[in-house]
């Protein structure tokens, strides 16, 4: 892979939070209302069903819409199309339990344009409870609220006459760049492909893979780590599987791994890797939470970089925090490769810029361009 220039990110600006809550419990809307007031978002109006939450969005201009799944008149699956085309670029949070039937609802509404889902618990008093849940919902409030806020439309021209400074080339707003890897010495070809992702992941390790096409991913194994709920991670390998037409499933204890297979680490377990680059089976971990998350990237990438040194090909995708990070570093000192998402297109650049910051990569790209690299650095080493 050639090198490619280093890459530049803008300061997130700040913006109030404003918050639509639909959901068909009077106490799910009640307490989330609080919680998210607590944490000094605004919500600017609750709605109990899909039609109210369409019919509220003109008045009421929301940055996020917290959507529940199942509601009744106009479910959440029904209402997203209209909300998103009724105010294009507001950040749409799916809520559901944790069932088959949602997490293959959530999934699809991720692909329709919803930026992420959040497991709820089944009952009243399990979200009355539950001190993750409400965590989990004010961060991801924080974080798609500042999303929505860089993303909102420039100023008109009338407005930027109206200032006394002229407006200054794009250029000067970019507060830094991230210095990248020079390509890698090694001439041996890559025997595994490895992705790590969080938010955001499910629509953008789909996208990756399709553009890398199943006849080029038939040359190696593809092992994944995006950080979701048990039985959320085997509907998305479900949904990996016939988008991309190749065998996909969650990895199991004491699986080997072979070629043209896409492994998915459980939620909840921790996908861990043994035996040897010609023989490698899948241990499945049950141990403490890494970076907060189980499973973790660092864990499955950690093993690889033992395992298969400088013939592991990597990508870092969209994701909140730093998860990968730690195990990233291991590849590229073992003389692996490692590719990561750009900001501009990262739902949120959490785990992608953690690794570009710390000048592990060897290219920080956009979205649409990081299938086609990884099918060239398949391909021409094989």
């Amino acid at each position: 892979m050639s090198a490619f220039p280093a890459v530049a990110h803008a300061p997130a600006a700040r913006s109030p939070i404003k918050v639509l809550v639909a959901d068909d419990s009077a106490v799910v809307r009640g307490l989330v209302s609080r919680w998210l007031g607590e944490a000094g978002h605004e919500v600017v109006a609750t709605a109990p069903n899909g039609r109210a939450a369409v019919d509220a969005l003109a008045r009421c201009n929301p940055d996020v819409v917290l959507l529940d799944i199942e509601m009744p008149e106009l479910d959440g699956i029904q209402a997203l199309p209209l909300i998103l085309a009724k105010q294009p670029g507001v950040q749409v949070v799916m809520m559901s339990t944790l069932t088959q039937r949602n997490a293959d609802v959530s999934l699809r509404c991720l692909a329709l344009g919803a930026v992420d889902y959040i497991p709820k618990p089944e009952s009243n008093r399990g979200v009355t409870t539950s001190d993750g849940f409400r965590n989990d919902l004010i961060e991801r409030i924080r974080v798609f609220g500042a999303a929505r806020a860089r993303r909102r439309p420039a100023p008109t021209a009338v407005e930027a006459a109206a200032s006394a400074t002229p407006a200054a080339p794009a250029v000067s707003r970019l507060s830094g760049t991230v210095t990248l890897r020079p390509k890698p010495r090694t001439v041996a070809p890559p025997r595994v492909l490895l992705i790590g992702s969080s938010t955001g992941g499910p629509r953008a390790v789909g996208e990756v893979l399709e553009k890398i096409g199943a006849a080029t991913l038939r040359r190696l194994p593809v092992l994944i780590v995006q950080h979701m709920p048990p039985v959320f991670t085997a509907v998305f390998a479900e949904h990996l599987g016939a988008r991309i037409g190749l065998p996909a499933a969650e990895g199991k204890a004491d699986e080997r791994i072979q070629p043209g297979r896409i492994y998915v680490a459980p939620g909840g377990r921790h996908m861990r890797l043994s035996g040897s680059a010609a023989d490698t089976v899948i241990r499945l971990d049950d141990g403490p939470p890494v970076n907060f998350c189980r499973p973790a990237v660092d864990v499955m990438f950690l093993d690889a970089a033992a395992l298969y040194g400088g013939a592991t090909l990597s990508v870092i995708l969209t994701g909140m925090g730093s998860d990968g990070t730690a195990g990233a570093r291991a590849l590229v000192e073992a003389g692996g490769t490692l590719l990561a998402q750009d900001e501009a297109t990262s739902t949120v650049w959490g785990m992608p810029g953690s690794v570009a910051k710390a000048g592990l990569c060897h290219a920080v790209l956009p979205l649409p361009e990081i299938g086609p690299a990884l099918r060239s650095a398949i391909a021409e080493r094989v």
